[in-house]
């Protein structure tokens, strides 16, 4: 991989006037508290977004928080086309992958990770005592299509609280 950013692909100037808030483009502000909390979800994995389509003039990526609570999954689930970027703000998370979810990846505090356009997963807190927080980017939208759930027998190393 070269470290030349290549930007022949994307459009560097261009008009912004559709994010103009009356009359002026301007930074737009979620204030902690005022998330917007009607996003999709998936069992134990709870979603607020701070930058959506839903209530800022945002069109092409969604900005949140996933809270998992101490030893809570999420159901297996895939995010259509959506590239998703995930930071680990607090805890300890795994992600479980692949035929029947018997792999898996580990990230903890401070750890970013890239979940691929339609790839079937599962999201943990593997603590039993402590909350997970992620703060995840996803484009176009907070895409999320929930799969037929799986018993807990079958991901190597979890239990619940």
């Amino acid at each position: 991989m070269s470290n030349t950013q290549t930007t022949a692909h994307y459009r560097l100037e261009g008009d912004n006037t559709q994010y103009a808030t009356d009359g002026r483009v301007i930074p737009v502000v979620t204030k902690s508290g005022q998330e917007y909390s009607d996003t999709r979800q998936s069992g134990g994995a709870h979603r607020v977004s701070g930058v959506s389509i839903q209530h800022t003039p945002a069109t092409k990526i969604w900005f949140g928080k996933v809270h998992n609570d101490p030893g809570f999954r999420s159901l297996p689930h895939h995010h259509g086309e959506a590239e998703t970027g995930g930071f680990v703000y607090k805890g300890h998370g795994r992600i479980y992958y692949g035929a029947n979810y018997s792999e898996y990846v580990d990230m903890f505090e401070g750890d970013f990770v890239f979940v691929p356009p339609f790839m079937p997963h599962v999201e943990v807190n593997m603590s039993t005592t402590e909350e997970l927080i992620w703060l995840t980017t996803r484009t176009p939208e907070n895409l999320v299509v929930n799969l037929p759930d799986v018993d807990d027998s079958i991901l190597e190393g979890y239990r619940r609280a």
